[in-house]
């Protein structure tokens, strides 16, 4: 069998009468639509239903699925306790699954459970559902830090294992939308919020799955939306299938976005292979990026290559520019995979014979030796992206005013303590921003003192 159906649905605790105690009223279209999901699951029948749950167990790298045979959870901390679930889960799913991930070396597993009670991204779904359906067994999947790539690969995981045991399965991605649009709500207002609920909705109204991985990160984070990664899971359970979508609901009342639609597979469809279109057209930019790039960036490549490959360091090659052979300065290798960081390592001051010997060290060391990854993988490098900083001589500064976010980096100091961050990062946006983080990569306290200075570098991408 294969997955027969998927639900995008919401999770606010006050959608329960118990809980909300009239509050619910509020959201009544959400309940309604609610009502309608879990009758057309009932209709179904199936064996088993997976839930993944932006509030279940949750790692930066890694996906945690519960394990055992069951879990139990109440509305207690909302003041429900009467309203308790017990869940029996499909260990034989849940085993399958680890073990098509284990033999492709992808984190998911049933390691590192925090908490085996119930959450409640999963449990209101269930208390719909439980009102007219209960012949089921559950796997509840907790969502990660890592790329929506990789968001989509373990629905394919999914996919697999319930065609391999050939379970009759309903897909229930949990998650509400922006918590961000409406400045009276609890969350306050971001233009992003509205934005990415029209965006979203519209996307999943059309089962375009392939343009879910269009919302980048820092968009998804200003929006504050929630269930984004669990979205993403389940259309990677649907790779390769036609789907035919209905959106039930969405309602924007509390100042947070409700979104209910339904996805029914009608048959198998090539050219809804979203993940395999998007890395060949990755790759494909890639590789012309890297063909243009600079002396700087090619060196750094080589050496990241000759090294992943081999286990080898290479020597500078003939022909390189003056500026690289016949200069000193310290530098910085940064490696990205699919827009985050991969690993990167630097030198403040130079501690080469040259500039490229430096460039060469620190790209070995970016791909091996960042104590934040694993080393790299030879099969990742048709992903990687390469930048090289080459730092000015720093400068002293006597204030904060002197520093500028996009133009320089700063060095912190206490003693023998040092940290550094470069400029025009990603998401550090104000100079207190940069100076902090600084701070916490010396493990400077904001209570100790600093010795400020700035520096300008040279960015080879």
């Amino acid at each position: 069998m294969a997955i027969i159906g998927a639900f995008m649905v919401p999770h606010p605790p006050l959608i329960v009468p118990e809980v909300g105690r009239g509050g619910e009223r509020e959201i009544e279209a959400t309940a309604e639509a609610y009502t309608r999901a879990a009758k057309e699951i009932a209709a179904m029948k199936p064996e088993t239903v997976i839930v993944s749950s932006p509030h279940a167990t949750m790692y930066s790298d890694y996906f945690h699925i519960s394990p055992g045979k069951g879990a139990e959870g109440s509305f207690a901390q909302f003041r429900a306790p009467q309203i308790r679930f017990a869940e029996a889960y499909d260990e034989e799913l849940v085993k399958k699954i680890g073990r098509i991930a284990a033999s492709e070396n992808f984190p998911a597993g049933t390691l590192g459970e925090r908490s085996p009670e119930l959450d409640h991204g999963t449990m209101v779904p269930l208390y719909f559902l439980r009102k007219f359906y209960t012949d089921f067994k559950l796997v509840r999947i907790g969502l990660s830090g890592l790329p929506l790539e990789d968001h989509y690969r373990l629905g394919e995981i999914i996919k697999q294992a319930v065609g391999e045991t050939g379970r009759r399965a309903v897909y229930v991605a949990s998650g509400d939308l922006s918590h961000k649009l409406q400045p009276s709500g609890p969350y306050g207002f971001a233009p992003e919020g509205p934005e990415y609920d029209a965006r979203l909705m519209d996307v999943c109204s059309r089962a375009a799955f392939g343009e879910l991985f269009d919302f980048s990160e820092s968009f998804c984070e200003r929006a504050a939306e929630c269930g984004h990664r669990s979205f993403v899971i389940m259309a990677g359970a649907f790779d390769g299938v036609n789907i035919e979508a209905e959106q039930f609901s969405h309602e924007d009342v509390t100042g947070v976005g409700y979104g209910i639609c339904a996805f029914r597979p009608a048959g198998e469809d090539i050219d809804r292979r979203f993940l395999e279109a998007r890395q060949k057209a990755e790759e494909a930019r890639l590789r012309a990026e890297r063909s243009s790039c600079d002396a700087w960036v090619q060196l750094a490549w080589k050496s990241v290559e000759s090294y992943v490959l081999r286990r080898k360091i290479t020597e500078p090659p003939a022909g390189l520019p003056q500026e690289l052979t016949g200069t000193r300065a310290g530098a910085f290798v940064s490696i990205h995979k699919q827009g985050r960081l991969r690993g990167c390592i630097g030198t403040i001051s130079p501690t080469q014979a040259s500039l490229a010997e430096e460039i060469i060290a620190n790209a070995v060391s970016a791909a091996s030796r960042d104590p934040r990854f694993d080393p790299i993988r030879p099969e990742e490098l048709k992903l990687l992206e390469i930048n090289v900083d080459v730092l000015g001589e720093p400068e002293e500064i006597s204030s904060p005013a002197e520093l500028d976010v996009k133009h320089y980096g700063v060095i912190v100091t206490n003693g023998s303590r040092r940290g550094l961050l470069l400029p025009d990062l990603d998401g550090v946006d104000t100079v207190e921003q940069q100076i902090d983080i600084a701070r916490q990569k010396a493990g400077i306290g904001k209570s100790e003192s600093l010795e400020l200075q700035r520096f300008e570098v040279v960015r080879h991408t």
